[in-house]
């Protein structure tokens, strides 16, 4: 038993998935199909020298997204899929719109669209240098609740990485005030982020309602294996289930810690992650000692498939 998973922001870098570009006609045509449905110049991107360009939100995740399902396209093409026995999918964040479009929830085209939409709203949510995010190092999120409970912080837990990462979001003045409480309290590390705004949290909701217009325009099927949205963190497989966790997604917690341990307790026992960087990877052995975790970001990875 098999499941994908597909990175989010942050694991962007410069050339990243250009050898199966090079060599694979499935991630050429994917490529391109996609700069032709959002009109971005993803090759210039993506295949460029200017890390400037790849690290605006307006860009970063569709060229993300870009990467990983042209992967899986030629995965799909070249490689039995079906003989990996794949039950599930899920993403982070906008690594969750990769999994349906891989799932076939949504088509290529469509997801591409939403994410272009989305990168865009969430880029301009809030006025510039007004809030952020930090990443604590050394401590779970159940810990962190309790610390904003006790402390009566006005911030909000956007991603539950792992057991030892866990990422906040509010506005600057209380991220800042925020860090030498965390530090008391004995976290190893407190890293704010290079972020445009404070995403996943109620900075995030005019934005999402917003792309939920743009949602709502689109036709979504049932997709061809589970999905484990971020916002429940539960295995679905009804479009009408998937769409409504989607329309919540972009102001509200990804629960990866919880999503992996989801997949441990229904007996999952390898998961393949497709797509730029092995963040995904990382997290997940901190969560798990019953998963063996395979990563898919470049050619000479795909010796790799034998082992599944």
């Amino acid at each position: 038993m098999t499941s994908v998973i597909f990175p989010g922001q942050g694991s962007q870098f410069l050339g990243m998935s250009r050898d199966f570009y090079d060599n694979f006609k499935e991630a050429k045509n994917t490529f391109e199909e996609i700069e032709d449905t959002t009109n971005i110049s993803l090759k210039k991107i993506v295949f460029g020298d200017d890390s400037t360009l790849l690290n605006l939100t307006n860009f970063t995740q569709v060229s993300i997204f870009a990467c990983s399902i042209s992967i899986y396209k030629t995965l799909e093409a070249n490689f039995d899929l079906e003989n990996m026995k794949i039950n599930n999918m899920l993403g982070h964040s906008l690594g969750e719109y990769t999994a349906l479009a891989a799932s076939k929830c949504l088509t290529v085209s469509q997801a591409s669209t939403l994410l272009k939409i989305r990168g865009e709203l969430m880029n301009s949510a809030i006025e510039p240098n007004t809030t952020s995010m930090a990443a604590l190092i050394g401590i779970n999120c159940i810990e962190v609740e309790k610390i904003i409970n006790n402390y009566n912080l006005d911030l909000e837990i956007a991603n539950d990485n792992s057991p030892g990462q866990v990422v906040i979001s509010g506005t600057n003045i209380n991220i800042i005030k925020s860090e030498e409480i965390f530090i008391k309290k004995g976290i190893k590390k407190f890293v704010k982020l290079n972020v445009s705004a404070a995403f996943h949290s109620k900075f995030m909701i005019e934005a999402q309602n917003k792309l939920n217009t743009e949602i709502d325009k689109i036709k979504f099927v049932d997709p061809i294996c589970s999905i484990i949205s971020n916002f429940d963190a539960s295995l679905n497989s009804s479009s009408l289930k998937i769409t409504k966790n989607l329309k919540l997604q972009m102001s509200n917690r990804v629960r990866w810690t919880e999503s992996i341990l989801t997949l441990e307790q229904i007996g999952e026992n390898k998961i393949l992650e497709i797509g730029p960087g092995k963040v995904l990877s990382g997290l997940i052995k901190r969560i798990s000692k019953k998963l063996d975790t395979i990563s898919i970001n470049n050619i000479n990875d795909l010796e790799k498939l034998k082992l599944l």
